[in-house]
This record gives C-alpha cells, sequence and structure tokens, in this order.
C-alpha cells in the first residue's frame, strides 16, 4: 500500500456477524414449500435471481423457474433485461437495492431485509460522503457492496470481475481514485494497475478470514491442486493463487484448468455450482482457522444464510420485505451503476 492510501484514513468499524440460520426441512415439507413457491410466482409474475452463495435449495429453485443464478453483475444484468413484474433477490440487502435502481417499475422482494454485508456496513452514507468531499480531486469508485446511498455518491460502481478493467482505464485517463469500502480488493486493483489510490479501510467478514500460513501448508498437502482466491481475501492468501477473480472467474476456471483438484478461497456457497459446472473435480475449502480450532474451515456469510425456502414463500404470500429507494437517490445511483454496465458490455 502506499503512502498515500493511508492519510486521513477512516477506521474499519466492528461489524457484528448475526447467528448462522440453518434451514432443517425434511424432503415432505421442502417439496410442498417448493411448489407452493412456484404457484406463487407464476401467479405473479415472478422470477428469482440467487447468488452463488445462497443455499442450494434457493440456487436449484432459482434455475427450474427460469431465473438465474450468478454473481451481482448478472444478477442486476438479468434482472434488468426480464419481462418479470417482480423480482426476488436472494442475497443481500444492496443486490436488492441494485435490482431496484435498474427496475424501479418493478417489485423487488426479498425473503430477508436484514440480510446485510459486512462491507455495505462498513460505509455509512453520511461518513462516506464526507470523506469524499475531502477529496474533491478523485474519481469515487464504490464496489458494488455498498447502499444506495453510497452509489449515488460514486462516479463508478463496479464488481470485484469489473473492478481491475475500469480502474485501469481511469488510470489511463490520469484519474486519481478514491475506492471504497473494501480495502484488500482496493489493494489488489491498485497491486495490478498502478493506479493511485485511496482506499477506505473496510473488509468482508467472510474473506478476510482466510488464513495464508495455514493455506501454504494445504497447499503442500495438495500439491496438484489449483488455488482459487477471491480478491476480497488479504493480500498473503492472494498471493498464494493461481487464479485470482469473482465467483463467475473462479467457477470458469474450475472449469477450464486441467488440474483434478481445486482449494477454494470464498464462501462455501458456490461449492453447489461448482459441482456442477465441473463434475468428478475435488473441491477443497480454504483454510479459515489455525491449528485446534474448531472450524478450520467456517467460510460462509451468515446474511446470505438468512435466505431460504420459508421466507421466501412468506414474502410471496404477504407480499412482505420490498425494496423502496427515494427517487432522487436512485436517479444518481443509476448512472454510476449504468457507467459499469455500459463498460462491461464494450468490453
Amino acid at each position: 500500500m502506499t503512502i498515500q492510501s493511508l492519510v486521513n484514513m477512516p477506521a474499519t468499524p466492528r461489524i457484528i456477524a448475526p447467528a448462522m440460520v440453518e434451514e432443517s426441512l425434511n424432503e415432505g415439507e421442502r417439496s410442498a414449500l417448493i411448489a407452493r413457491i412456484k404457484t406463487l410466482m407464476a401467479q405473479q409474475n415472478a422470477v428469482l435471481v440467487a447468488h452463488y452463495y445462497t443455499s442450494a435449495d434457493l440456487q436449484d429453485l432459482a434455475e427450474e423457474t427460469g431465473g438465474c443464478v450468478s454473481d451481482s453483475l448478472e444478477m442486476a444484468r438479468f434482472g434488468h433485461a426480464h419481462a418479470a413484474d417482480t423480482i426476488i433477490v436472494a442475497g443481500v440487502k444492496f443486490m436488492g437495492e441494485t435490482a431496484k435502481i435498474l427496475n424501479p417499475e418493478k417489485r423487488v422482494l426479498m425473503p430477508d431485509l436484514n440480510a446485510n454485508c459486512s462491507l455495505d456496513m462498513a460505509c455509512p452514507a453520511d461518513e462516506f460522503t464526507a470523506f469524499c468531499d475531502q477529496h474533491p480531486d478523485r474519481t469515487v469508485v464504490v464496489y458494488a457492496n455498498t447502499s444506495a446511498a453510497v452509489k449515488a455518491r460514486a462516479d463508478w460502481v463496479v464488481t470485484s470481475g469489473t473492478a481491475v478493467r475500469i480502474v485501469a482505464h481511469l488510470h489511463q485517463q490520469g484519474k486519481k481514485i478514491l475506492w471504497a469500502p473494501d480495502r484488500h480488493l482496493g489493494e489488489y486493483v491498485q497491486a495490478t494497475t498502478g493506479a493511485d489510490m485511496l482506499l477506505w479501510q473496510g473488509a468482508c467478514v467472510v474473506h478476510e478470514a482466510f488464513k495464508a500460513k495455514e493455506l501454504a501448508a494445504m497447499k503442500l498437502a495438495h500439491p496438484d491442486a489449483a488455488v482459487l482466491v477471491h480478491p476480497e481475501s488479504p493480500e498473503a492468501v492472494i498471493a498464494l493463487a493461481d487464479v485470482v477473480g469473482s465467483t463467475t472467474q473462479i467457477i470458469r476456471a474450475a472449469q477450464t484448468l486441467p488440474n483434478r483438484e481445486f482449494i477454494v478461497a470464498t464462501d462455501n456457497g458456490i461449492f453447489h455450482k461448482m459441482h456442477a459446472a465441473a463434475p468428478g473435480k475435488v473441491f477443497l475449502e480454504a483454510p479459515t482457522a489455525g491449528v485446534g480450532a474448531t472450524c478450520k474451515s467456517c467460510a460462509h456469510c451468515p446474511w446470505m444464510a438468512m435466505n431460504g425456502l420459508r421466507n421466501l414463500l412468506q414474502v410471496l404470500e404477504i407480499g412482505a420485505n420490498e425494496i423502496h429507494i427515494d427517487e432522487p437517490v436512485r436517479q444518481r445511483a443509476v448512472l454510476s451503476i449504468q457507467r459499469m454496465l455500459d463498460f462491461a458490455a464494450q468490453h
């Protein structure tokens, strides 16, 4: 990290994650819930978009009903292009907000509006706006994992899959960057592009937990395994990677690389899609704890785990958990998101 990155940095807030929610269903209960959900979705002309980190039940349901399972960029694209009147977003709140920003005329529902994101929580809009005002000479680039209000203050929104290309593009234009909120992704982008970046000091509670020392030991135990790492991970973990990329890029690497084994440093919800996309290959969870720990690989977002079949059915039955965004905020936020979508389409 450069000296510039450390100037006037906001402190990283302590984020308290909710307790993990496990949905225990027998096969009869699961079948009945799914059948009822499908009926209500058809009646309400609804489509389900689910993130790779949600449960296997929700991922399968999305695909069975003509929705999609993807990363945040493709979720935004899919919901925007789909003809449904209602978009159900199984993920975390910023994803629902993004769907509403792009589709103001549609109803956007979420299984649980309390499904937040540690990165979003670490970047309060008022504090971030004040920080931006202190550095008016910088182009404001924010990660998708932020609130609608933060996106409204930004010049560009990026995802993990587009961040390097967009910042490199801005760097080539001579722009200096103010980046938020993930410091690890920011450091990776900064090192890759050479851009002058001032970094907000947020972090993902899942990816920050990966341990480089234990990962190095795991590599020794599995010398033929390729290491796939999400760039929200710490620098020392990224340094051990064979591939660094977004969730979609990680899945693609598993499909295309010749290795039979893979050590994967991202939320373990992705393993459901990885097994389907690359059958016959072996996927190992990267370690999140050291010797003697009860759980050596505990990489699962507790907020993603708040999405389930039960609360999905409830929102369809009573119309609860609808996303609403003030129109002036939405109109500003859509500009920064649309820049990303246009750039991605052109490149």
